[in-house]
């Protein structure tokens, strides 16, 4: 029987045990302190956190129960534990978690806790990174949004195509030779559709109905 062999970036879909394992502020801040800064002892994660290393400490043990993290093969002592993200994305949200109250708020706040901590990034650079950045970083960043009007169909094939390529790139630069005045980045990419606002919005169709029923010339802007 042929190896089955491992997906390119493999994808980790939650179980309700995991999910309510992982669902701690603390839990996802050390999984996001793992995934910005690489392996991490308790210590460390304490100091980066403002926190305990006895309160790292026991959520680590947690997190590795459930394989979030595991330890570091040849690294440390038995005093001085080594801690790793698996390589991978974690999907917190789908249709088998939605059947209870329980798993839904499990996973409301395991999606705010990484989106506080993403937000807090991007406030950061947006207030500071003038300040703190040389040129060639501030060139090198970019803040972008775009807005559109898409099918569901359309979104889903959009989101789909950006992922694919934003993760072959970020594989590509990760297998080079690390440069030496390389730092930690963070990459957001969001699609997603509006909420609080009628579908019609925005609507050119409908701008230029309601234009012409009022006898005037529909605008973009």
């Amino acid at each position: 029987m042929d190896k089955v062999q491992e997906p390119e970036f493999p994808v980790r879909k939650v179980d309700t045990a995991s999910l309510k394992a992982l669902a701690h502020p603390l839990r996802v801040q050390i999984l996001e302190m793992l995934s910005r800064y690489g392996p991490q002892t308790a210590c460390s994660l304490a100091e980066l956190l403002d926190e305990s290393s006895g309160a790292t400490s026991y959520h680590l043990r947690q997190l590795a129960k459930f394989d979030f993290v595991h330890e570091v093969q040849g690294k440390g002592t038995a005093r001085e534990r080594w801690w790793e993200r698996p390589r991978g994305a974690i999907q917190i949200t789908s249709p088998e978690l939605a059947h209870s109250p329980a798993t839904q708020e499990a996973s409301r706040l395991v999606t705010r806790e990484f989106e506080r901590s993403r937000q807090a990034v991007l406030a950061d650079f947006m207030a500071h990174g003038m300040d703190s950045l040389d040129e060639e970083w501030l060139d090198a960043a970019i803040v972008n949004t775009a807005n559109a009007r898409m099918s569901a169909e359309q979104l889903g094939r959009y989101a789909r195509s950006m992922e694919a390529f934003a993760r072959n790139l970020l594989e590509e630069i990760r297998s080079e030779p690390e440069a030496d005045d390389a730092r930690p980045v963070q990459i957001h990419f969001n699609a997603f559709p509006i909420l609080g606002v009628p579908a019609w919005a925005g609507d050119k169709k409908s701008r230029d109905a309601k234009s012409h029923a009022a006898g005037t010339e529909g605008k973009e802007s």
